[in-house]
């Protein structure tokens, strides 16, 4: 499979050998701060970056991403996840250390529509998107040289209606080596319960749609219908309610009576691939948190 180069892998390890990110929600109240401060500093830990947020400061819940450098991070990880267990469990929190120069695995999902694919594999290559892309999947053969031209497996899956569990259970077969995230790139077939259950929070969509405006099958015939000043593109997480999943990031474009529906698209598949290529990459940074059916996306 094609990689970053030796070089630029090296150098990337090199950057954050011993970087980390700490991700936290909990009941909000007085001195998270200060007791998260304080057990890195006790551990050597030096903070480079700390973003927070709150819903209510009386009895709301409390948000939190913090970087740090720690040497020989990789040896002290467990020593420093052992050290930060009491603190956690005095203030309720739900949290995750990472650390950074792990690459996280990612499967994107295409059918026709190669716009979002592209996007997301010029970034990759560019080493914009840090991720290893361990596999397309697609229920149409239209993107296979596309794909294996970066050096990509390509899985091509036939997905109909009568062997729609079939397809899926071959799909998730080939997800078993290992995936981090899933990316719906224009993926046009509707994921069932189980399987979303099994990649909670991380299977991402792009809709072609400023949600929750024109929800389903052809947006773009439903804004021309309407007669819209403005279409947009929507990257959410996918859950089993269709196109109602915690929202990442959206964009719009500006149009007017000129457009017909073929201008529409052709002006939307910019938003979609920028859109979906901003999500992907917070989520790969590990800055965004979902709360009930929204989420926080720290900068």
């Amino acid at each position: 499979m094609h990689r970053l180069s030796e070089r630029e892998w090296l150098a990337y390890r090199q950057k954050n050998k011993d970087r980390a990110r700490m991700l936290i929600s909990c009941p909000d109240r007085a001195g998270i701060v200060a007791a998260v401060s304080h057990i890195l500093f006790q551990q050597g830990a030096n903070i480079v970056q700390s973003d927070q947020y709150t819903t209510d400061p009386e009895t709301g819940r409390f948000f939190m991403r913090i970087e740090f450098d720690l040497v020989n991070l990789e040896e002290r990880c467990e020593e420093l996840k052992e050290a930060f267990r009491p603190v956690a469990e005095s203030f309720d929190m739900n949290w995750s250390l990472v650390e950074a120069k792990k690459r996280k695995k990612m499967a994107i999902f295409v059918s026709k529509e190669d716009h979002c694919l592209l996007e997301l594999l010029w970034q990759w290559k560019s080493g914009a998107l840090h991720t290893d892309i361990e596999m397309v999947i697609s229920n149409h053969p239209d993107m296979r040289e596309t794909v294996e031209s970066f050096g990509i497996p390509y899985h091509h899956i036939p997905v109909t209606k009568e062997t729609k569990a079939e397809a899926e259970a071959k799909q998730l077969a080939v997800l078993e080596r290992g995936v981090d995230v899933i990316v719906l790139a224009r993926y046009m077939q509707i994921l069932s319960p189980d399987f979303l259950h099994a990649y909670a929070n991380r299977i991402i969509n792009i809709h072609h749609s400023f949600l929750p405006a024109f929800v389903g099958a052809k947006p773009y015939e439903q804004a021309y219908r309407r007669g819209v000043k403005l279409i947009g593109a929507t990257a959410h997480y996918v859950t089993e309610e269709l196109d109602a999943g915690p929202i990442i990031e959206q964009d719009v474009q500006r149009v007017s009576h000129q457009e017909d529906v073929e201008a529409l698209k052709q002006l939307g598949r910019q938003v979609e691939r920028t859109v979906l290529a901003r999500a992907v990459g917070w989520h790969l940074e590990d800055r965004v948190l979902v709360y009930e059916n929204k989420t926080i996306v720290f900068p």
